[in-house]
């Protein structure tokens, strides 16, 4: 009954992260993998004897530390990714404040240059 029960949550899961990128409230490249990972908790909830065959084939004698590294190792590798686009969001931020810095100080060299001196 469990695993009916996970493999059904996986599917919802999977729905609303479609919902979620068709309204734009998600990106379609992260919705992607999160896709990907709750159509496999899908495919594992209704099918638990997948993490057993594989444990089996990569020689883990219990196959519950087998679907807990892999999750361990998912999510490091989703929190990397975070991380790198998130440099590159600062990165861009910064160098966009840097452009806006430099058009003022143009903007005011113009305005100072149009004014004609009042001493003239």
């Amino acid at each position: 009954m469990i695993s009916i029960v996970t493999g059904i949550i996986g599917l919802l899961v999977a729905a609303i992260i479609l919902l979620l990128v068709r309204r734009d409230n998600l990106h379609a490249q992260h919705g992607l993998g999160w896709v990907v990972v709750a159509l496999g908790f899908a495919l594992l909830g209704f099918s638990p004897g997948i993490i057993d065959w594989a444990a089996y084939f990569f020689g883990v004698t219990y196959p519950p530390v087998l679907a807990l590294t892999l999750a361990i190792v998912f999510l490091v590798i989703k929190i990397l990714l975070m991380d790198i686009e998130h440099s590159r969001i600062q990165l861009r931020q910064q160098r966009l404040i840097q452009r806006v810095a430099m058009l003022e100080a143009d903007l005011k060299a113009l305005s100072r240059a149009d004014k004609p001196d009042a001493g003239s």
